[in-house]
């Protein structure tokens, strides 16, 4: 008796199990299909310091690939980059801090992911990025600077403790003529403790510096 009861749990939990794990991918393959369509209904419309469609797709595989599952975003702006990391971290079991020191900028970006079914892997906060990054509790194994790139610089700095082995700190517009991009790229290619390099398949250019 007590061994059918023993088969009879193991049996029902082993179901439960399975029925869970469709369950899931169902819900998963028809959030990807909300956000695919969101991303390509509103693929032109992006303004406002947004990163480009092709951008966002090189963070979105960048997480997935390594399974990364806790990220930070400097510079959220409306929310193009914010869609395309938290996508891949729906996928990952992932989520999201993202930082914006402009209120009506935030405010559109939480409209667009809402929109994008993506609102349960973003943590959206309001302020001076230069003190939000000092002070955001870490781990992170993923980190978007898409910021004010003199403080590029510093950022890393910051959240260098934070960043887990194998991490990846991430940062855009590394092939244009900024103040402050050149300073930054002499500082991480000097950088002991980081392999980078600049994927230039983007106009902007996106350096990925791998902590060791």
């Amino acid at each position: 008796m007590k061994t059918n009861m023993k088969i009879s749990i193991l049996f029902l939990f082993v179901l439960s199990f399975v029925m869970g794990s469709i369950c899931h991918g169902q819900n998963q393959k028809d959030l990807d299909e909300k956000v695919e369509k969101f991303l390509n209904d509103n693929r032109q419309q992006w303004r406002d310091l947004n990163v480009p469609f092709g951008d966002g797709k090189i963070l979105h595989d960048l997480i997935v690939e390594n399974n990364y599952q806790s990220a930070l975003e400097i510079g959220t702006s409306t929310g193009h980059s914010t869609v395309w990391i938290a996508w891949a971290l729906s996928k990952t079991g992932g989520k999201l801090i993202t930082v914006e020191l402009d209120k009506n900028r935030q405010k559109q970006a939480i409209e667009n992911i809402n929109k994008a079914g993506l609102s349960d892997f973003v943590e959206f906060r309001l302020g001076d990025a230069h003190q939000i990054v000092k002070e955001v509790k870490g781990p992170f194994d993923f980190v978007f600077s898409d910021a004010d790139k003199d403080w590029y610089v510093q950022y890393f700095k910051d959240i260098h403790p934070k960043l887990k082995e194998g991490g990846r700190f991430t940062a855009h517009n590394v092939l244009q003529n900024l103040g402050g991009i050149r300073a930054y790229l002499e500082f991480v290619n000097n950088h002991p403790e980081y392999i980078t390099t600049v994927d230039k398949s983007s106009n902007s250019g996106i350096a990925i510096s791998v902590k060791k």
